[in-house]
């Protein structure tokens, strides 16, 4: 591998690490936004949520975007804004301006993400590729697991700020060192599905926008019943117009494969279950439990660390035991840790959750790389890039809407308070709501295999 090849891998992995410590990072700046920008319970959901939904929205679309327009050029654009997102979020005198860069960091982040794991596809070869997007896998699953523990250093050191403004300054590093990638002109002559993009993105937005709004408002006030009606009609268009879309954004007869959609499905249930925990789980312990922040983050690392080291006893695994046992087994295991968690209350310590942090990390831990290689074994080889991507806006898709739907359940329960017992017993349902949805993906995982 030559120097100018391993500046080009360090340049992707410094933008990669970034990405999940922004989603995880913003869990130990809530409560500082809350005291000092006077942020109530539906500002703080928009804080999380506008920056995983259009993360979640955008990288879809923009690796198609990065191929025609360019990667290094989408690579350049996406740091960019990430770059100033950060400033803007580190810099907000108000929640609605703190939200604005919260979104346009997810935009970038999105398109460099996309960008940059394409780079890495055409700057490597064979096995040095293998090797690139193995370091990829571990930046990103290092950047979940131990972001909480960074972010809440952070905040314990610098005050919220820095948890934006700080992924902002590696940003600027990574903008210095982008002159070092291949310049490509991008690929012409190919169309590109603008109104799939557009179908697939608004109701995916709107539907996190409804979950945001539907406590305050109410679920079955006029405005909110509009855009639920809105957000099925705009996927009802999606589904029409990439049927007979000649070169359609996804190729849904991969969906119509029940073995691809059987590990999407666990794919989804894991990202469902442990993001919105990762989020609001130290926001819980640092309001009510009085654990401070860099406190909170060390504890996470139970519910992390695993998501880091059990991959490859989950590989092994995988190939000495049934599917139809490991993979509903690992969502289950997942599952049940959630639903010890609802015993959680003010006195908690971390022997008392060590069992449920552990076991929802474990589940996630066993099958991640697993899964997406037992997804793109499902479907024909000429297939493979398109399955990936449908496989990771699967996961990505869950996990905005599974935090949005959290931050409802919330909402809804302890009446828009982040304090006192009323949190305490918000905190329990949204515990119970996702072990009861671990469960049924459980069950949808099992039957599509069955049928496969």
């Amino acid at each position: 591998m030559s120097a100018r090849h391993v500046v080009v891998l360090l340049t992707v992995l410094l933008s990669s690490l970034m990405f999940p410590l922004q989603l995880t990072g913003a869990s130990l700046a809530l409560p500082g936004v809350s005291d000092e920008l006077g942020a109530d319970l539906t500002a703080t959901q928009w804080i999380v949520n506008s920056y995983a939904g259009v993360f979640a929205a955008a990288l879809a679309v923009a690796g198609t975007v990065a191929d025609l327009l360019g990667r290094r050029r989408v690579f350049v654009a996406g740091v960019t804004f990430f770059f100033l997102g950060g400033l803007v979020s580190s810099s907000a005198g108000s929640v609605v301006v703190l939200v604005a860069g919260r979104a346009l960091s997810g935009l970038g982040a999105a398109a460099a993400a996309a960008s940059g794991a394409a780079i890495l596809a055409t700057t490597f070869q064979d096995a040095a590729k293998r090797r690139a997007f193995g370091l990829l896998g571990i930046v990103l699953g290092g950047g979940l697991a131990f972001g909480p523990m960074i972010s809440g250093a952070l905040v314990d050191l610098l005050g919220w700020r820095a948890v934006f403004g700080v992924p902002a300054v590696v940003a600027g590093l990574v903008l210095a060192m982008t002159t070092t990638l291949p310049a490509d002109p991008g690929v012409r002559g190919r169309s590109f599905d603008w109104r799939g993009a557009l179908l697939y993105s608004a109701p995916l937005l709107l539907l996190v926008v409804v979950l945001n709004v539907g406590p305050e408002e109410g679920f079955t006030s006029p405005p909110v019943l509009a855009a639920i009606a809105a957000t099925v009609a705009l996927g009802v268009a999606f589904v029409m117009v990439e049927r007979r879309a000649i070169d359609p954004l996804f190729d849904l007869a991969i969906v119509l494969n029940r073995r691809f959609a059987a590990f999407a499905v666990a794919a989804a249930a894991f990202m469902g279950v442990l993001v919105p925990l990762v989020v609001y789980l130290p926001s819980y312990l640092i309001t009510v439990s009085g654990v401070a922040p860099g406190m909170a983050g060390l504890w996470m690392l139970m519910m992390t660390v695993p998501t880091v080291l059990l991959p490859p006893v989950g590989s092994v695994l995988a190939q000495r035991m049934p599917i139809l046992v490991f993979v509903p087994g690992s969502i289950t295991l997942s599952g049940a840790g959630a639903l010890l968690l609802v015993t959680i209350g003010p006195e908690s310590t971390p022997l008392h959750l060590f069992l449920p942090c552990a076991a929802i990390g474990a589940g996630v831990g066993l099958t991640m790389g697993v899964l997406d290689g037992l997804a793109i074994d499902s479907v024909p080889v000429r297939q493979a890039g398109t399955a990936n991507g449908l496989f990771n806006t699967a996961r990505l898709a869950t996990e905005a809407v599974a935090l949005a739907a959290a931050g409802a359940v919330l909402a809804a329960v302890s009446a828009g308070t982040l304090h006192g017992d009323a949190f305490t017993e918000a905190f329990r349902a949204v515990c119970l709501a996702l072990a009861l949805f671990a469960m049924a993906c459980a069950v949808g995982v099992v039957l599509l295999v069955r049928r496969a």
